[in-house]
């Protein structure tokens, strides 16, 4: 597979690059009905924000609109749900994560002026509004709430460890290609997990067509291929992360199921 679909993906709002993702994973995702839902929730938010002049009043006015009045929330209860990663689900159910609810809340904010980015922040999607001659304000696209510095200062101890601090580098804009890439990983990982192999494949090939001998995502691709019976491209895949890998404690483990896979009949594909 060619990487002409991530080509020009920074000319594009997070969610239409999204889009362009889960078409290609799933080409039953009906592209021309989530257009259609972006603009008329895009038509209903300037007529709802019409009534404030204030900036940060229309601001906390469209936040108001999307989790209270709309009711997009995030899914706790099956928060790695591929459900979460697809923009058409992430519409018709009104549940997301993140990223997929903050490139939703992004997209309106965009359209509508705000001076408003995606931050891809080590623990999850953020959005920040960049309001001139202010402090800037952190949004998690998760509930709708705010997030103060030392909020994310505590989320980041909570990842890596209590000698981690809250730098520059963490709150930098992220573009569209570099927030892709990791929901690519997001929806892949998904897919594995509830089994659907075949969709999971096609995530496995466009991350491989992005950066061709990357050894875990072929590593990854040979599981799929062992889950798809597809057992001697499950063997090269396998054999090039060993060799590539030896010390990662993972190449002793997939030893193991070079041995299993040797002992499977072959099938022709």
């Amino acid at each position: 597979m060619s990487d002409l679909w991530f080509k020009g993906l920074d000319d594009l709002e997070l969610v239409e690059g999204a889009l362009r993702l889960c078409a290609q994973v799933d080409p039953s995702v009906n592209a021309t009905w989530v257009e259609l839902q972006l603009e008329k929730m895009l038509d209903e938010a300037e007529q709802e924000l019409a009534r404030e002049s204030n900036e940060k009043a229309r601001f906390d006015a469209l936040l108001r609109l999307f989790y209270q009045q709309w009711g997009f929330k995030g899914d706790y209860e099956n928060y790695f749900s591929s459900e979460n990663a697809f923009i058409e689900k992430v519409l018709q159910r009104k549940k997301g994560i993140p990223v997929s609810l903050g490139a939703l809340l992004l997209f309106l904010g965009r359209k509508l002026g705000f001076p408003i980015k995606g931050v891809s922040f080590p623990t999850q999607f953020l959005l920040v509004v960049e309001w001139p001659h202010m402090k800037h304000d952190y949004v998690n696209p998760f509930n709708g709430e705010y997030v103060a510095k030392h909020t994310l200062q505590s989320w980041l101890k909570g990842a890596e460890g209590n000698s981690a601090m809250l730098k520059p580098e963490h709150l930098q804009v992220a573009d569209t290609s570099t927030i892709i890439g990791r929901w690519l990983g997001v929806l892949k990982g998904a897919l594995m997990r509830e089994e659907r192999y075949t969709q999971a494949l096609a995530c496995s090939d466009l991350a491989l067509s992005l950066v061709p001998e990357d050894p875990y995502e072929i590593r990854d691709r040979g599981f799929i291929y062992q889950q798809l019976d597809c057992f001697q491209i499950a063997r090269k895949d396998y054999e090039f992360f060993i060799e590539n890998c030896p010390e990662d404690p993972a190449a002793e483990i997939l030893k193991l199921q070079l041995k299993a896979i040797n002992d499977e009949p072959v099938v022709l594909h």
